[in-house]
């Protein structure tokens, strides 16, 4: 609601400017938004076997989408990139070795929008990192499989012409409800009928969710993991404040400890 209010404020404000309007109307209403929640559901996280479960069964969607779609999900769940991270990925900006970890270096995005909202006239293009400054990039290094799996899926599929890992036959991209439909397949292969109809994994984003989960309940500093996932880090401990876990026996161990006498 703050989102689009804004965007409606600066819609008027442009008419003010343009001498349509006097003064902005909305300036005369008073309105506080309601409060929503900002944290993340751990019912929607999955555990690694789950979440490798899901991952081999999304080959088996369609006949070929589901197959061209797997390493993106990946990518979504070994490193934490938001979908259109994903959708943007050059081979330029990846390091894969044949054996050990590689390294993932951002450098756009590619959101999906209406054609009358981007610059190109078209549905997806490529834009800065999202809270980030043009030509800023993001750092993430990545594990061994998928490492194993970016390799296998550029060798089978290559890359389009302006070096996207991620595109249609035709040299493409995929849109969000094309990521939704083989999601969703996938789930009703792997997960029980009780769990499909839970928030369990229920979003491609929910990997990512998954990811900063794993990383942050391995230990990982909340620095690095915030610096990994492109958030700040009070941003990344506010969303994922309930996706902590394992920690409850030791803090209160260090309470104990601190009552005795």
């Amino acid at each position: 609601m703050r989102r689009k209010r804004a965007v409606l404020h600066h819609l008027l404000e442009h008419a003010v400017e343009q001498k349509i309007f006097d003064s902005n109307p909305l300036d005369g209403i008073k309105w506080t938004a309601p409060k929503a929640v900002t944290v993340v559901d751990p019912r929607t996280v999955v555990n690694p076997t789950q979440a490798r479960q899901l991952l081999d069964a999304v080959p088996k969607v369609g006949r070929n989408r589901g197959a061209r779609l797997r390493a993106l999900f990946a990518c979504i769940y070994y490193a934490a990139l938001r979908p259109e991270e994903a959708a943007d990925l050059r081979q330029r900006n990846c390091t894969l070795p044949e054996s050990g970890w590689g390294l993932i270096v951002l450098e756009k995005a590619r959101p999906q929008a209406t054609k009358r909202w981007s610059n190109s006239g078209a549905t997806h293009e490529s834009r800065n990192l999202k809270h980030r400054a043009d030509k800023e990039t993001r750092e993430i290094p990545i594990p061994p499989v998928l490492v194993a799996i970016l390799r296998e899926h550029i060798a089978q599929y290559g890359t389009a012409k302006d070096g996207r890992i991620f595109h249609t036959a035709k040299g493409g991209t995929y849109s969000s409800s094309a990521h939704s439909y083989v999601w969703q397949e996938a789930r009703r292969l792997v997960l029980s009928p009780e769990q499909i109809s839970s928030s369990l994994a229920a979003r491609p984003y929910d990997l990512r969710h998954a990811a900063v989960s794993l990383w942050l309940n391995a230990g990982v500093p909340a620095v690095e993991v915030a610096k990994r996932a492109g958030h700040s880090v009070d941003v990344l401990l506010r969303v994922y404040a309930k996706c902590i876990d394992g920690q409850q026996e030791h803090i209160n161990a260090k309470i104990a400890d601190m009552l005795i006498d």
